[in-house]
């Protein structure tokens, strides 16, 4: 028969010392915490800008404004009417309104209908103005497949006499490919250009109207 020595009694307490720091340090240790994703709203089309008439006047583009609950980089996005909810872990890299406005100059410097396209504030002097405010950038789940909408309000104001030529809501509704942030985001960049493509149609007309 074989016998096993007996551990000393201080062994079996430096042993049970051992374990419990080794279980402190496990609950010590922070969690690991997931890093949000960020997206942009997109980059301008490069496409080569149509030559302005001399006589064209140069437009001066303020920074556009946002809704209530839309003046935030969270993505928002709806399943129920009147209620907005944010993405825990999925975020625009600005505010879209930060990230719309390079877009606006880009769409409508190329028309061709004005002569310099500035982003304000600037030195330059415009004699017209345009105001616009982001009324709405969402995902929408209530319905199969989910949407991203975007609405965008656009005033073309008379610089020196502050007089408004012409205003318009724009709205597209794209669907997303899939039901999730990336899909919404994927969605809002063919939104937001369908978007521009108009505003930018609507300028050009309102100035030949003039």
């Amino acid at each position: 028969m074989k016998y096993f020595p007996l551990m000393h009694p201080m062994g079996w307490c430096s042993a049970l010392v051992a374990l419990a720091l080794a279980s402190g340090c496990t609950a010590l240790r922070p969690a690991a915490v997931a890093q949000p994703s960020v997206y942009t709203l997109g980059t301008a089309l490069a496409a080569a800008p149509v030559q302005a008439a001399a006589s064209a006047p140069t437009l001066l583009v303020d920074l556009p404004r946002a809704a209530p609950g839309f003046d935030t980089a969270h993505i928002v996005y709806v399943r129920s009417p009147h209620t907005l909810e944010y993405f825990a872990h999925n975020a625009w890299v600005d505010t879209p309104a930060r990230m719309l406005a390079p877009r606006i100059v880009a769409a409508l410097g190329q028309g061709g209908a004005f002569r310099a396209v500035v982003l304000a504030p600037t030195a330059v002097a415009g004699s017209l103005r345009l105001d616009t405010e982001i009324l709405r950038l969402q995902q929408d789940f209530s319905t199969a497949p989910s949407r991203t909408r975007f609405t965008l309000r656009a005033t073309l104001v008379d610089s020196s006499t502050r007089r408004v030529l012409a205003w318009r809501e724009f709205d597209a509704s794209v669907a997303a490919k899939t039901d999730d942030p990336y899909g919404g985001v994927v969605a809002a960049h063919g939104a937001v250009q369908a978007v521009l493509d108009e505003l930018a149609a609507f300028c050009a007309s309102t100035l030949a109207d003039r």
